[in-house]
């Protein structure tokens, strides 16, 4: 996710925002940029990749603020949504006396580029973000009133966005806007100084108290002067900039786990109307002439993809296929050109996958990889991108990369089937519906949490866990068991429910934890069979499920939901805080597992 500093005051302003930029290096960024205005000169320096190269940049430049002079300035680091990982696209953007820096998407960009382009204004990058200061300033030649510009600027804006911009109109200004991306607001251990950052982590050492604002609030800083839009609450800087890196969790992986409601909001932004599933990049006829669906994935993300192998053939009524990269490669595979190939990997690294994707392409197939990271080696093969936005993930375990996967995956089901026109419009817009509820069945319940955390006391020993759902809650089952294979070193399986009574069920005993995942509106007729068979041989039940089950030796209550994919994502944020929590009880590393890495980029 992107990541925002702002300074006003007499320091040294580069190096301010600089370091403040490093701070925020965590959050994950493909380009790095600062605008320094002083006195009436904005001085611009933009890098790729790591933050060291801006600061190269800077030095090379021989550019100096001197102390005694008072300079304010922005500062940005770029994970690309919006056209690729370039200097014209990193951020500030610029118009012709006014510099901006974005956090999130401007749904709406695409028709306010048009009307300013049909009022003269000249655009020079591929972003949404660029419409933010050309419609400033279209404003502000109107009326001459910067603070009625940024206003009139900010309600016509749609979509997710944090934003800082500065101007030449008003040099002593940083104008700021919050909703949906992050912001923080610092005043400075001197009076006249005064800090924006989208975390913590760039305030500590230069201030003690902060605002974090909420959606909504907008306002004007100078050197000796905030204004808010509403009220405010300032509270006190934590000490720690590694606990301000993980916003105040124990854990990345935790911090992970909780943000998952907002980068699915991220994954769906400018992709989704009331009515249909909108993806730029991808061609609209790729799906003409296709008579399968081959999806290539290793790991969390095979379960992504076996997620997703559901979704397809119910919804798209192609023929869907799923395959373990690892093994694809060397299976001798029939591949044929009416067969789509589709990759999913986090990184864009999997070197199995990667090796896949290569063979696919060499043999003429049409090529898509859903990924998290632009410009990784994946995007240079795949004929198509399909960004997820979840923003980086430290945890070694991956959290909101499945979600993120599954929830992109399932909006190409739909845009797939609207294009063969195998959908109803009601069932579309039904389904769409749907989409938009994720964010909040994805957002975790403090009594959730806590009854995970006491229930993990009593699932530390045993000879292993039985992760057992049905359809696309098999996936999730193999997903859930993975997740406690990685990070607490327990035995797990993930199962279909019904393959149970071939051979598994022999195992069965108290010293056998059943994990049941029992959806309300998918086969829970089917799978309470199943798990009374395991309960009868004394297996321990844990069920997780929105209807009550009285042979549950533990149970896990979700909330009621009309359809089972926002069971599934529910379920999902259980999974995961259960096994981070037993991990936790066992003495673990969380976030560093033994023997694992982030990204397997060897065979």
């Amino acid at each position: 996710m992107c990541g925002i500093v702002g300074y006003i005051g007499n320091k040294n302003t580069s190096e301010i925002l600089v370091d403040g930029l490093k701070e925020l290096e965590y959050r994950g960024y493909d380009s790095a940029g600062i605008a320094i205005l002083q006195d009436d000169k904005i001085e611009v320096f933009k890098a790729l990749g790591k933050i060291k190269n801006l600061a190269t940049k800077v030095d090379d430049s021989k550019f100096k603020i001197q102390n005694s002079k008072f300079s304010i300035g922005i500062g940005h680091t770029r994970w690309a949504t919006h056209g690729k990982p370039t200097e014209l696209n990193a951020h500030p953007h610029l118009g012709e006396y006014s510099y901006v820096v974005h956090n999130g998407i401007i749904e709406n960009y695409k028709e306010l580029k048009e009307e300013l382009q049909n009022a003269g204004h000249k655009f020079v990058s591929q972003t949404d973000t660029e419409v933010i200061v050309h419609l400033f300033e279209f404003y502000f030649n109107q009326n001459n009133d910067a603070d009625l510009s940024f206003a009139q600027t900010i309600k016509r804006l749609e979509g997710a966005y944090s934003i800082l911009l500065i101007t030449k109109s008003q040099k002593d200004k940083i104008f700021f806007m919050k909703h949906g991306s992050p912001m923080a607001i610092a005043k400075g251990k001197n009076d006249d100084e005064i800090f924006f950052a989208s975390s913590d982590a760039p305030l500590i050492g230069y201030a003690s108290d902060v605002v974090y604002l909420e959606d909504g609030v907008s306002g004007v800083a100078t050197s000796s002067s905030l204004t808010f839009s509403t009220d405010v609450s300032w509270t006190t800087l934590p000490d720690s900039k590694q606990f301000a890196q993980k916003d105040g969790y124990r854990f990345f992986m935790e911090k992970e786990i909780y943000e998952q409601s907002d980068v699915i909001t991220d994954s769906m932004m400018g992709r989704i109307t009331d009515e249909e599933i909108i993806f730029d990049e991808i061609d609209s006829n790729i799906i003409n002439g296709i008579n399968e669906i081959k999806i290539c994935a290793c790991g969390t993300s095979y379960h992504a993809g076996l997620t997703a192998s559901y979704l397809f053939e119910r919804l798209t009524k192609v023929r869907c296929s799923i395959e373990i990269a690892s093994e694809f490669r060397y299976k001798e595979p029939l591949l044929n050109k009416d067969t789509l190939f589709i990759v999913i990997s986090q990184s864009g690294e999997t070197a199995d996958t990667l090796e896949a994707l290569k063979m696919a392409k060499d043999a003429g197939l049409k090529t898509i990889v859903v990924c998290n990271v632009d410009n990784s080696s994946m995007t240079r093969v795949a004929d198509t991108t399909i960004l997820t936005r979840a923003g980086i993930e430290k945890g070694v375990a991956s959290t909101k990369a499945f979600s993120t996967q599954t929830v992109i995956l399932w909006m190409m089901a739909l845009a797939f089937a609207k294009q063969k026109n195998v959908i109803s419009q009601e069932k579309l817009k039904s389904e769409i519906k749907t989409l938009r509820e994720i964010p909040n069945s994805l957002k975790v319940e403090d009594s959730i949490h806590e009854k995970c955390r006491r229930l993990s006391k009593r699932y530390l020993h045993g000879h292993g866990f039985f992760f057992i759902g049905r359809d696309v809650f098999f996936p999730l089952a193999l997903e859930g068991a993975l997740k406690l294979k990685e990070i607490s070193y327990l035995h797990a399986e993930g199962y279909p429910a019904g393959e149970m009574k071939h051979g598994p069920i022999a195992l069965a005993d108290p010293e056998l934890f059943t994990i049941a995942l029992m959806p309300q509106h998918l086969h829970y007729d089917k799978i309470k069979s199943n798990v009374e068979e395991l309960s009868a041989r004394d297996s321990t039940i844990c069920a997780i499920s929105p209807l009550d089950f009285d042979l549950a030796d533990d149970f896990i209550k979700t909330k009621p939901a009309n359809h089972y994919m926002l069971e599934f994502f529910e379920m999902l944020i259980v999974l995961q805080i259960f096994s981070m929590e037993i991990t936790v009880r066992l003495g673990n590393d969380v976030d560093m597992p033994r023997n694992l890495a982030k990204s397997v980029t060897v065979e």
